[in-house]
């Protein structure tokens, strides 16, 4: 059975995950670093992409997860499944890797009375719609109906933003 593998948004650049993307026509998964090279030439990278009124018509990814964390509270899907978070990546440039961002979106209202923004989640039945590009951005990136995550309380958890994937 596997395990999820919990790491902080503020994970370094060499800290890699596994994406699923097009490539060449083909589905793949890869292993690429969290934090695209940020186009105002700061030095830290870019982990969360805010989505709305944007278009992403390539180099869309999904990045499976099982739970998100925020401060001392956990989410999951209420039914137990697994999910996608949207995600878009990068090729390499000079002096930076190839690597991969996650979209935000509005909270849904599970999420909102503990943060104003999330990560896009989508659902395995959306999972290829987002990665071949459709449905228009606006139609996709929504947050999902009240009730959809489970939400679970950690006392005594650290106060970081996590991802567990």
């Amino acid at each position: 059975m596997a395990s999820a593998k919990v790491f902080q948004s503020d994970a370094p650049l060499d800290e890699r995950r596994v994406i699923i993307r097009r490539h060449d026509g083909d589905v793949e998964m890869v292993e690429l670093p969290w934090g695209l090279r940020p186009r105002d030439g700061r030095p830290r990278a870019v982990n969360l992409v805010r989505s709305e009124g944007r278009t992403f018509p390539t180099h869309r990814c999904l990045v499976p997860a099982s739970e998100f964390r925020h401060r001392s509270f956990s989410f999951s899907l209420a039914n137990g499944d697994w999910f996608y978070f949207a995600g878009i990546w990068r090729p390499a440039t000079d002096g930076w890797p190839e690597a991969y961002a996650i979209l935000t979106i509005e909270a849904n209202a599970d999420i909102a009375p503990h943060h104003d923004r999330q990560m896009a989640v989508l659902t395995r039945d959306h999972r290829m719609a987002w990665l071949d590009g459709l449905l228009p951005e606006d139609e996709i990136l929504r947050p999902l109906p009240a009730g959809t995550f489970r939400v679970k309380r950690h006392w005594g958890a650290r106060a970081r933003p996590m991802l567990a994937v």
